[in-house]
């Protein structure tokens, strides 16, 4: 049975699988499958049966609930592996006498000022979830996180009082101002949200506090809620405003101090824009690998979600979802999820409004100059189309294992004598065990100043006219069979179709 699958609260008591000495890893709820994930994830919608009878001014408010609907997806699945690998990482050496000697190593250097020495832990993970705005990358890394609990309370460990309290994630936003201070209080008070602390109260107090006696007192505090990992949301406004204020460098060393003296995992979030910043600044390359999220291709993938949500209508006719009407949808959202969603909205509102109660094409285009939404025909950086990613669950068979009927089986054994026959008792077979593969059909490359070239936009249809099949005696079909300048000019003689002149 899986721990903590009947909490419904962020905060649970700790239950540990086996107690080896590492009750911070030994905590951690277990890696779900992609079945259970999927179940966790989705949010389906509930409209009425008797839409016909509502009126206009219901069924248009009964469409402000489309913005809770969510559809699982591959990549999602992909997201929540590497997040959830990101917290083991942190809890892999950090156990109780680790942390003690983390903790003792920074308050030290904070009371005396000598020179510290790192000689402890391996270095947490680091890395970024980058894509194209509207893609869904803050919603989905939210509800990877909800499936876990945030917080889990230690009281006994070996037989022993242990209190303490494990904070596994938080998520932060980046300040717009990009100062270490405003992202320092700002985790304090994510802190204090979580566990109901006044981190953030006590340190407000102190108004002629320095940036790094703040950012030491943090470090402290990280350490002894044993923080697994902390996704900053929104790092493309540090970018912004570090080409007017040029404060990039002392934001980015307060990150990178804390990922390594805290054995944090730190995950920025955000645009593509921030890949900019990341390959400008070297230290910053490895650590900020990860994902690079672009919408969906029009394929298999696009059709099941835009099918799914189809459902979903609220006109008193219902439109039929042709190729036509799905391929115009996917050139005005340029494939991007939250667009999709939004135009899907707006359109029935303003068919219910104009009293035609339908979709339609017309309605669709309004929508689309309402909300005022101009997709890019290309994309400045590189990256893997969410489209790209393939999760697939696959059962091993025990190999070596016979069905023998009976209790006992016999084995010839050759090791004393070839006429003796041992005896073994049945060994029953095990389970097959089901392991996760993920894969991406596309691997994203890393992108470099000489290499990054812009991405097209994957189009519905082709631009241009249509090919179509040409007639035998067409000048270009005549070309094709035999591709010679004297037998082109031979039968366009024949035909009359040149003349000749003598100069």
């Amino acid at each position: 049975m899986m721990k903590y699958r009947n909490e419904h609260t962020n905060t649970v008591a700790a239950e540990y699988d086996k107690e080896q000495g590492n009750l911070f890893l030994e905590a951690l709820p277990e890696l779900l499958g992609k079945a259970e994930f999927t179940e966790r994830m989705k949010s389906e919608i509930q409209f009425p049966y008797d839409i016909q009878e509502k009126s206009p001014q219901e069924r248009r408010n009964y469409l402000t609930e489309l913005t809770t609907w969510f559809q699982p997806m591959d990549y999602m699945y992909t997201l929540y592996d590497m997040l959830y690998r990101a917290m083991a990482t942190t809890y892999q050496t950090k156990t109780v006498i680790e942390s003690v000697r983390q903790l003792n190593e920074i308050y030290m250097d904070f009371r005396t000022g000598r020179e510290r020495t790192l000689n402890y832990s391996t270095q947490a993970y680091s890395g970024a979830v980058l894509g194209v705005p509207g893609i869904g990358k803050t919603s989905t890394i939210q509800r990877c996180l909800s499936t876990m609990p945030q917080v889990i309370i230690h009281t006994k460990y070996k037989e022993k009082q242990f209190y303490t309290k494990q904070i596994n994630y938080l998520v932060v936003e980046c300040p717009s101002d990009c100062s270490v201070k405003t992202l320092a209080f700002n985790i304090l008070s994510a802190i204090d949200r979580a566990i109901g602390s006044e981190y953030f109260t006590q340190a407000g107090s102190l108004k002629s506090i320095s940036s790094s006696a703040l950012t030491t007192r943090l470090k402290i505090i990280c350490m002894n809620h044993h923080i697994g990992l902390i996704v900053i949301d929104e790092i493309q406004n540090a970018i912004q405003t570090a080409a007017k204020n040029k404060q990039t460098r002392p934001l980015i060393k307060f990150l990178v101090e804390l990922t390594n003296e805290t054995s944090t995992g730190i995950c920025f979030c955000g645009t593509l824009e921030a890949e900019d910043l990341f390959m400008k600044q070297e230290h910053l390359k490895r650590r900020t690998r990860g994902l690079r999220l672009l919408p969906m291709k029009y394929d298999v993938i696009y059709r099941k979600f835009i099918s799914t949500l189809w459902e979903y209508q609220m006109t008193l006719q219902k439109a039929e979802l042709s190729e036509k009407l799905m391929k115009q949808i996917y050139d005005l959202s340029a494939g991007i999820p939250a667009y999709i969603v939004k135009i899907f909205q707006e359109a029935q509102t303003q068919a219910i409004l104009s009293g035609k109660e339908k979709i339609t094409y017309e309605s669709i285009k309004q929508a689309v100059s309402y909300l005022g939404i101009e997709v890019p025909k290309v994309y400045a950086r590189g990256g893997t189309s969410i489209s790209d990613f393939a999760v697939q669950e696959i059962e091993f068979e025990t190999i070596g294992v016979d069905e023998v009927d009976g209790s006992e089986i016999e084995v010839e054994c050759s090791v004393v004598d070839e006429s003796k026959v041992i005896t073994l008792p049945v060994v029953p077979e095990p389970k097959p065990v089901q392991e996760i593969i993920i894969q991406t059909q596309e691997e994203p490359e890393v992108p470099t100043e000489a290499t990054t070239k812009p991405v097209k936009r994957f189009y519905a249809t082709q631009r241009g006219r249509k090919q179509t099949d040409r007639d035998k005696d067409d000048l270009l079909s005549i070309w094709k069979q035999d591709e010679s300048a004297e037998n082109f000019f031979k039968i366009l003689e024949t035909y009359q179709m040149i003349e000749r002149r003598c100069f």
